[in-house]
């Protein structure tokens, strides 16, 4: 079982008790008072809960976050004087620097009932970055694309339902420019490279995507429309494997450079304890990747047999990784993102560089799920990224923050929306949990789409984490 996993049946099981016992008060208050009072504070609890105590966060607000850098990061001094931050005399930043702000955020008491916000200004690049309610610890802002306001002496920090504290602590990373190499993005489903790197594979100099999975289970949606399971399995499969061929083209990434491998989702796990034994569809009744495969612009070696084992896996990777040679592979965060069709799709890229002639020159790592965080990124579409929660600094590491335009911000958004598995509507509960938290938690959606991952990655950046095999590959 994950460390998700274990979080959630963890969260449910305290859920269960905190429940049974508020039952128990209110047959006491039924029995003591009067028969109706227990049902108006029902509802008014569960009109509280939904409002304030219904998002899933699995560690304390108190909680510092804990990141290392690398020790040779630039640290230009910053001091918070008031509300303007100000670097030292004579200090310039770079203008497509990441910069990292560390410092103490504390809620106030409505912050408690409303997201604390970090505001950013003093430009003509406003930001705003939200936290956890309640937070009381260590954070670290994104201050990525404020780097002239800053150089400037003009650039002012203000909590709104929080209070900044301490003295703040700014990193500068240095990176060459990205997008003018060959990148190669992985995607365990269709949609993981538009949600992580619309941005980055839509501006680079030539980008090719390859999707591990067909993502065909839970195809409840298309079993409204009369199909059986398996149909709409199938269905649902063969919709989402047109779609990691189609959607890129808005991005400007040719047919001729997505592939979809085909394989069945959350049967990875499967696949990898037995590298010889196929693992078949747990819904479409298949066990034959090619199903999923008719879109792609050209045969891989696997496609003599179909099948759906980690040994083709790793073959497919390997073929793809000679024949596209990229300087750049984007993949899931080995750490942060917790899926394990995400995990294990990592892990099949590494182990193909294992036996590939040709090395990228870096790897770039997203996380388009959290362990610990179900919101993040906390706050409204259009807003910055502020780093994930880690609340043990294992090893140093070094974030890559791409800034994304309105205009990148809003052809993003047309790409999720056509992606199929984003555009069903959402249950009944979901949607009054949002009527009651747009009135009484003053949170907004956006209007591209009801699917929270319309919030969660149409965002001024793009945050990525940063693998250089450079001076690897030159050993070799």
């Amino acid at each position: 079982m994950s460390r998700k996993q274990l979080l959630l049946k963890r969260h449910r099981r305290n859920k269960r008790l905190s429940l049974l016992i508020v039952l128990l008060v209110l047959v006491v208050v039924g029995w003591l008072v009067t028969w109706w009072l227990p049902l108006v504070i029902a509802v008014l609890g569960w009109v509280a809960h939904e409002a304030w105590f219904a998002d899933h966060l699995f560690y304390s607000p108190g909680d510092d976050y804990q990141y290392s850098f690398p020790p040779y990061t630039q640290q230009p001094k910053v001091h918070l004087d008031g509300e303007r931050l100000r670097l030292d005399e004579g200090v310039m930043l770079v203008d497509d620097a990441t910069l990292v702000l560390a410092l103490r955020i504390q809620s106030t008491w409505l912050g408690r009932f409303f997201d604390p916000v970090v505001e950013l200004t003093g430009g003509s690049n406003p930001d705003r970055q939200a936290f956890e309610r309640g937070v009381d610890g260590l954070r670290y802002l994104n201050l990525t694309g404020q780097a002239s306001v800053l150089s400037q002496g003009q650039l002012r920090l203000r909590g709104r339902f929080c209070r900044l504290l301490g003295e703040p602590v700014l990193w500068a990373f240095e990176y060459p420019d990205y997008r003018d190499k060959r990148v190669l993005v992985i995607a365990p489903h269709a949609d993981d490279a538009e949600l992580a790197a619309f941005g980055l594979y839509s501006s680079a100099e030539q980008s090719w995507i390859v999707t591990v999975t067909a993502g065909e289970i839970e195809a409840e949606h298309y079993q409204q429309m009369g199909l059986d399971s398996v149909e709409a399995a199938r269905l649902k499969g063969s919709l989402r494997a047109w779609d990691s061929i189609g959607v890129p083209l808005w991005g400007g990434v040719a047919q001729e450079r997505c592939i979809q491998l085909g394989y069945f989702c959350l049967q990875l796990p499967a696949m990898q304890d037995a590298p010889d034994c196929p693992a078949a569809s747990r819904e479409a009744q298949l066990g034959d990747t090619r199903y999923f495969r008719r879109f792609n612009p050209f045969a891989l070696r696997s496609d003599a047999d179909g099948a759906p084992t980690w040994n083709n896996l790793l073959g497919d990777l390997h073929e793809l990784i000679e024949r596209i040679q990229p300087q750049v592979i984007v993949l899931p965060h080995p750490r942060f993102d917790p899926h394990p069709d995400h995990q294990c799709s990592q892990q099949a890229v590494m182990q193909a560089l294992g036996a590939t002639a040709w090395q990228p020159e870096t790897l770039l790592y997203y996380a388009n799920h959290l362990h610990d965080n179900d919101c993040w990124p906390m706050g409204e579409a259009g807003t910055g990224v502020a780093l994930p929660p880690q609340l043990t600094a294992d090893e140093p590491m070094r974030p890559w923050a791409l800034g994304l335009s309105d205009k990148q911000q809003c052809h993003k958004a047309m790409a999720l929306g056509m992606m199929h598995d984003l555009q069903p509507r959402l249950p009944l509960k979901r949607l009054l949990r949002r009527a009651i938290q747009r009135c009484l938690a003053a949170r907004r959606w956006p209007a591209y789409g009801e699917n929270e991952f319309f919030r969660k990655t149409v965002r001024r950046h793009e945050l990525f984490w940063v693998q250089d095999l450079s001076g690897k590959r030159e050993t070799n």
